[in-house]
């Protein structure tokens, strides 16, 4: 038998998985180029601070504010906030600012909050301790800014507002509906009231992994970032460990430009074409698994299988736009259509998952079948494959982009 380690557990140990494959299988392992590419050390982040795209330093622009917020991503995104913070938190101390001037506020959008654990395994444990740090609510106790030029209502969190330097701090990784996460997609959606999140997110025009400057909802979502005073932007780009290992900061839209060139290159994939079975691994958004999709698809077989690996105890995160929140009514943005399309060109989907939960099939399609082990997925895919079969693995699926879609600005 062959076997192949993938990464997961995304928070919850951070341990490898081992995959076993029969012999005689041809087993294609496609990894992102960044894939091992180095961590920063804190030197390099500190350097990179002091060199940003578009703005002023950071150290600049702190002086003489009276609040600043630190916008963070939340759980469904693997950055370690603690690897750069401490070198955030020296630029805005070198400008004055005290502690007691910094609050933080997780980037929630219209996910559920979170508690003081994950606060911690975000930021790091001492964090907590001497800020305060707030989850958003995309319900309450926002600000009312306008309309962008496509309609959109700009209502951001209350907290945010009440600061005169803003500041995100997240990871930059592919997305299907802004191209490429990070710059003004943590505060639209990420901190912003859920009627500016439905409009926002039902623009489609230009939408696709890779796609940013057609892309009509990142367009949207930067004139209210410009709008909201947004003033500040760390991107950071994630190896296969979640370590930071490429950062780009500075003007919301700039350094997001600047950081798409840099992106294009670290996530980009070669694609294995026409495979039997194609095995995504949903690391390191493993409650978003159903994100790696978008590169499996163009690597299966027409009625191969396609499988997704979920190594999480949290199983699909609650989305309070488009979650399932009843047996058949969600939330606005909730519709019958799953995700995961099928059937596009694949036989089944089968979920590997150790903590199965049934209301999770809406992501990844009526009649996906859900096992809690790899000894049970792999008795399934032989009984139809034999002993010759292709497969593709895509290590750490969830944030890998096909160089087609990588070249797609």
């Amino acid at each position: 038998m062959q076997t192949v380690e993938v990464p997961a557990w995304e928070y919850y140990g951070w341990e490898p998985e081992t995959l076993v494959f029969p012999d005689r299988w041809n087993v294609h392992v496609r990894r992102m180029k960044g894939h091992a590419a180095p961590r920063l050390t804190m030197g390099e982040v500190a350097d990179r601070l002091r060199c940003p795209v578009g703005s002023e330093p950071l150290r600049e622009l702190a002086r003489g504010r009276r609040k600043c917020c630190i916008i963070f991503d939340d759980m469904t995104r693997p950055t370690r906030q603690s690897q750069m913070l401490p070198a955030v938190l020296e630029e805005l101390h070198g400008g004055g600012l005290s502690d007691d001037q910094i609050v933080f506020v997780m980037a929630t959008g219209a996910h559920h909050g979170r508690l003081l654990m994950d606060f911690r395994k975000k930021l790091g444990e001492e964090v907590p301790e001497r800020f305060l740090v707030f989850n958003h609510n995309c319900y309450e106790n926002t600000v009312d800014l306008g309309e962008t030029s496509r309609g959109t209502p700009v209502h951001v969190n209350r907290e945010v507002m009440s600061c005169d330097l803003k500041v995100s701090l997240g990871a930059m990784m592919p997305h299907f509906g802004y191209g490429f996460g990070g710059g003004s997609k943590m505060l639209l959606p990420g901190v912003s009231g859920i009627d500016s999140i439905t409009h926002n997110h039902r623009i489609m025009e230009g939408t696709g992994p890779g796609r940013v400057a057609e892309n009509t909802r990142r367009l949207d979502s930067e004139e209210a970032a410009r709008m909201a005073g947004l003033d500040f932007v760390v991107n950071a780009f994630l190896n296969a460990d979640a370590d930071v290992a490429g950062l780009v900061c500075g003007d919301v839209v700039e350094a997001h430009r600047e950081g798409v060139k840099f992106a294009r290159g670290h996530y980009a994939t070669e694609l294995v074409r026409d495979a039997d079975v194609v095995v995504g691994n949903g690391y390191p958004m493993a409650n978003e698994g159903y994100k790696a999709y978008h590169i499996m698809r163009d690597s299966v077989r027409m009625g191969g299988d396609m499988v997704f690996l979920l190594f999480t105890p949290e199983g699909c995160r609650v989305h309070h736009y488009n979650g399932r929140f009843g047996e058949d009514y969600g939330g606005r943005g909730w519709t019958k259509t799953t995700y995961v399309k099928k059937p596009w060109r694949m036989s089944r989907v089968i979920c590997v998952t150790p903590q199965v939960a049934r209301v999770d099939e809406l992501y990844y399609g009526e009649g996906s079948r859900w096992v809690k082990t790899w000894d049970a997925c792999l008795e399934m895919l032989t009984d139809v494959h034999g002993e010759g079969a292709s497969v593709a693995l895509y290590p750490t699926a969830a944030m890998q982009i096909s160089v087609e879609n990588a070249s797609n600005l």
